[in-house]
């Protein structure tokens, strides 16, 4: 089955009685199946089960499950009202523990929801607290696809003819609201006339460049090569790779960035042969409470991940796994960081702070 159009990761069908449809991305490529979520419970599976994942779009897929999560409650008072909010935050907070950008969210609707909860007479407003929370989903939503496209706008003037460019993991529309954010500065190059190829990493063990990033370059009409995680060292030696380019889950105060785990090898890589290395991620995957990478929470998924992916077995019963989704890469790593409001260059805590104020500024601007 092929989509007229290219896939999207996510999107609320509706007003007020409305669900959220998602793709189930753990069926791709094989099938493109939508889901319709209609409960909050359903969308902390879904979030859990890698059915939706990318930082940004988990996070607006948490606000919208804060929607239904108030849709489905019963309460009287504004007591009740607040023990179910708080309730249905702390749920989906504890799908997925690294990416910033489902806190915020979270953080974000339980203000406006509390706000609302606890007014001096929160009877007249009860009626009003799913539409008002529904709006601030659909506002938290509208933002992040603005944010990739801005985003993906700043980085394409990084993409030059020619170039060899390896990526990680899976940036496009599937992980973000619309566009996505590495692979969006490659949509967005593309789309601006030039012509380059693009190394991606399978990704394991749950293979989301294989599966994903693959499927959205060639509904795209980009040039895409597969590769397998341990060959990108030699495809960097034979000079066919001139930036790497990835996205993130967490990026600390100081620049340390914390994305899928095999991003730190890359990293490490590009640094030896002398290759920019870029992160591409949006403001809201800063944490600023967050000092360094030492301090951001690496989410650990089953050992069943590794030893029997997709139902086949890989590994002999009862063997020790470890399996951390992410691992972290330190900030002088990094080339520069992409995002909607500039590039982050060089990374650390000064120009990541201008960056996030008013204006970005930056020792050397993008070429």
């Amino acid at each position: 089955m092929k989509p007229l159009r290219p896939l999207r990761a996510l999107e609320w069908v509706g007003e007020r009685d409305g669900f959220l449809r998602i793709v189930d991305q753990t069926r791709l490529p094989q099938e493109i199946r939508y889901l319709q979520l209609d409960n909050v419970e359903a969308v902390r599976e879904a979030i859990v089960q890698m059915r939706l994942r990318g930082a940004p779009a988990i996070g607006v897929a948490a606000a919208f499950g804060v929607v239904l999560g108030m849709r489905q409650a019963r309460y009287q008072t504004a007591a009740d009202a607040l023990a179910h909010l708080e309730r249905i935050v702390n749920l989906l907070r504890g799908s997925r523990p690294t990416a910033v950008n489902l806190h915020h969210a979270l953080e974000r609707m339980y203000r406006v929801g509390r706000a609302i909860i606890t007014a001096a007479d929160f009877r007249p407003l009860v009626n009003d607290l799913v539409p008002r929370l529904l709006a601030e989903a659909k506002a938290i939503w509208d933002e992040d696809r603005l944010m990739c496209r801005t985003l993906a706008a700043h980085g394409a003037a990084l993409i030059q003819n020619g170039m060899g460019i390896l990526t990680h993991c899976n940036t496009g529309a599937l992980a973000a609201s619309d566009y996505g954010t590495a692979l969006g500065v490659l949509f967005t190059a593309h789309e601006q006339g030039r012509r380059f190829t693009v190394y991606a990493c399978e990704t394991r063990p749950l293979w989301q460049g294989a599966r994903l990033t693959t499927l959205e370059l060639k509904l795209r009409g980009l040039e895409c090569v597969l590769l397998c995680d341990n060959a990108a060292g030699w495809f960097m030696r034979q000079g066919k790779i001139q930036l790497v380019l990835v996205g993130a889950d967490r990026i600390a105060a100081n620049g340390d960035t914390a994305n899928k785990v095999g991003t730190y090898s890359l990293a490490a890589l590009a640094r030896v042969h002398g290759i920019p290395f870029y992160v591409a991620a949006p403001s809201t995957t800063f944490d600023l409470s967050t000092p360094d990478g030492s301090a951001i929470p690496i989410e650990q998924r089953s050992a069943q991940e590794v030893t029997q992916p997709f139902g086949l077995t890989m590994a002999p019963e009862g063997i020790r796994v470890e399996n951390p989704a992410f691992d972290v890469t330190p900030a002088d790593w990094i080339t520069g960081i992409i995002t909607e409001r500039g590039l982050v260059q060089p990374v650390n805590p000064s120009t990541i702070t201008a960056c996030l104020g008013l204006t970005c500024r930056s020792e050397k601007s993008i070429p």
